[in-house]
């Protein structure tokens, strides 16, 4: 862990970006007001920076002109925003961009220096929600919305995630600090998909990037996903699917809470006792169910919960990548134990055994039970 030096540096650039206010000597209408920023990887040693109004008021009727977008490459992504401003007759201003974009081949070569530049311009800040574009560019991804822009999906996909409908979200502040506090972060992964309009895509969740220092190591999917969302204590809204001697059920799972036991003897961390409470309630069921039934019902939401838990705990040992914070949570739950193995945690998190147990209860309505 990089210490409170480094959250200490977050907090100041926090409080620093975002101070400045729209440029006084600019009229509304002669500024183009970005939503969407996407950076990419550019040619040698050069980073590609694209922008996106989104769908722009046009005219006194209430009409909407397409977004306009904008793309410049430059060594450096200060060099890159200012080449824009001379790319419209428009000002630029950028104090209004609430979505990043990072194309994978940037997320391959680092982002830090992205986050940096972020933390420390007046305008764009380190608030808005970041996402990485898997297999591809974050231009392609702006671009795939068309004439009616990509700003619209990703604020449904922002605020389905916010209201526990999708995963994980992440502010640009929230890696940024990870990365900083614990070598690592993970981010939601978005797929370009073509879609039944000509030239246009729709981006669809995708997993999450996983990001060992600042650099991508690799994605989980799947139940490897949702293990990684476990592990964050945030797995609400997962069906899942348990065949019944009597026919199939659907448990929706609800709250999730996931505690890490630490397990001291002589000054060494022996084990993690990982201990994960899942909250669901039955939306389809056989009926009548038996009492012998539900409880094969939830012991097999257990085990399909804790198997999971361990794809994605064994996925991230194998990368070496502690980015949900597992450390610091053993911090937390037993400080002077902590000050006996912080400086060796990197090795520990590979090493120390780890059990897993998942405590699953599940609502019942009048009638479920025969």
């Amino acid at each position: 862990m990089r210490g409170t030096c480094a959250a200490g540096f977050l907090a100041a650039a926090v409080l620093l970006s975002g101070c400045g206010g729209l440029p006084q000597a600019r009229e509304m209408g002669e500024m183009a007001l970005m939503r969407t920023m996407g950076v990419d990887e550019g040619g040698t040693e050069a980073v590609a920076v694209t922008v996106s109004t989104g769908k722009r008021a046009a005219g006194t009727q209430g009409g909407t002109a397409a977004p306009l977008v904008l793309q410049a490459e430059s060594p450096s992504l200060s060099g890159a925003c200012r080449d824009i401003q001379g790319l419209s007759s428009y000002h630029v201003f950028y104090g209004y961009v609430d979505q990043i974009l990072l194309g994978e081949s940037m997320a391959l070569r680092g982002v830090e220096p992205v986050l940096e530049y972020l933390s420390r311009d007046v305008e764009l800040g380190l608030g808005a929600q970041i996402w990485l574009v898997r297999d591809g560019s974050a231009q392609s991804a702006i671009e795939s919305g068309g004439e009616s822009g990509v700003e619209e999906q990703l604020s449904i996909l922002q605020k389905s995630r916010e209201l526990g409908i999708g995963g994980l979200t992440r502010t640009a502040g929230e890696m940024f600090q990870d990365i900083l506090e614990q070598g690592g972060a993970y981010l939601p992964a978005l797929r370009c998909v073509p879609s039944g309009q000509e030239g246009e895509a729709s981006l669809l969740e995708w997993g999450y990037g996983v990001l060992r220092e600042d650099r991508l190591v690799g994605y989980l999917e799947g139940d490897g996903a949702r293990g990684l969302e476990l592990l964050a204590g945030r797995g609400d809204g997962d069906l899942l699917e348990i065949q019944l001697s009597g026919g199939p059920a659907v448990v929706e799972i609800g709250q999730t809470a996931t505690q890490f036991i630490p397990v001291y003897r002589q000054k060494e961390l022996r084990e993690i006792r990982l201990v994960c409470q899942v909250d669901g309630a039955l939306t389809e069921f056989p009926s009548p169910m038996k009492t012998e039934e539900f409880n094969r019902l939830r012991e097999a939401v257990e085990r399909q919960e804790t198997e999971k838990i361990q794809r994605a705990l064994d996925q991230l040992r194998s990368w070496r990548v502690d980015c949900v914070g597992i450390g610091r949570q053993l911090s937390m739950a037993a400080p002077e134990g902590w000050r006996w193995v912080a400086e060796d945690w990197e090795r520990l998190f590979v090493n120390v055994p780890i059990t897993v147990t998942v405590q699953a209860s599940i609502s019942r309505t009048y009638g479920d039970l025969g």
